[in-house]
């Protein structure tokens, strides 16, 4: 799937039924994707599930489905990841053997609570390095969507800020590229992955402006770039 040639596929969103996977599946179902939700509770990915097919209601999309986060992650062509840090590595580690040969889109910043506008670092650097230091070389991880606040993912109007992607995989980050122009906001190639780092740290930084602002939804928008957009 490129900027020109995009093919539907399944996603599944593992720990979608948090802030950011509502969002992400209502716009991934109506570019034409077969979406699952994916939860630790198959009850409560199935009720997330549930209420995003009323939201679509007519419109001609595929039924999002809920299923545990195992069985969705064999289920799908590519895996988003969006639980909260502390929850990632349990999962990974858990879902190792499935995800293998597969694209990891990771989500997930590496946010130490209580202070989550200061930027924490882990070991690997990230926690989409950390990500695929846990999956080995069979997994492609990407980080991407980081600093998209969820409420920019709400409707159906473009979102009004930039996505940068890092991996080590060109293939895998033009499938990144691309989903990420489907739901409605220009992508960047940001390097290899060893640039997530820099990416989940702009996080923390949004985070502090929203809070010392009183604002929400605080992202980013490169300049000089004008003439780049989504396809």
């Amino acid at each position: 799937m490129t900027h020109t040639e995009r093919q539907p596929c399944t996603l599944a969103i593992l720990g979608g039924t948090g802030n950011q996977g509502p969002g992400l599946a209502l716009r991934w179902a109506r570019a034409g994707h077969a979406v699952i939700i994916g939860s630790r509770q198959a009850e409560k990915a199935s009720q997330v599930a549930a209420a995003l097919n009323a939201t679509l209601g007519e419109e001609e999309v595929q039924p999002v489905q809920g299923l545990e986060n195992g069985a969705a992650a064999a289920a799908c062509d590519v895996a988003v990841l969006t639980v909260p840090y502390a929850a990632q590595n349990p999962l990974l580690e858990s879902l190792k053997d499935v995800l293998q040969g597969k694209l990891l889109i990771s989500v997930t910043v590496a946010l130490k609570p209580p202070k989550v506008a200061r930027v924490h670092i882990p070991p690997e650097g990230s926690a989409s390095e950390q990500a695929q230091a846990i999956l080995g070389d069979g997994v492609s991880v990407v980080a991407a969507f980081q600093n998209v606040s969820a409420e920019h993912l709400t409707g159906t109007s473009p979102v009004p800020c930039d996505v940068l992607v890092c991996g080590d995989d060109k293939a895998a980050k033009r499938i990144a590229i691309g989903l990420a122009e489907e739901i409605g906001t220009r992508a960047f190639d940001a390097g290899p992955l060893v640039n997530a780092k820099a990416v989940e740290a702009l996080t923390s930084v949004l985070i502090g402006i929203n809070l010392r602002y009183k604002v929400h939804g605080a992202g980013l928008r490169l300049t000089g770039l004008s003439d780049v957009g989504p396809s």
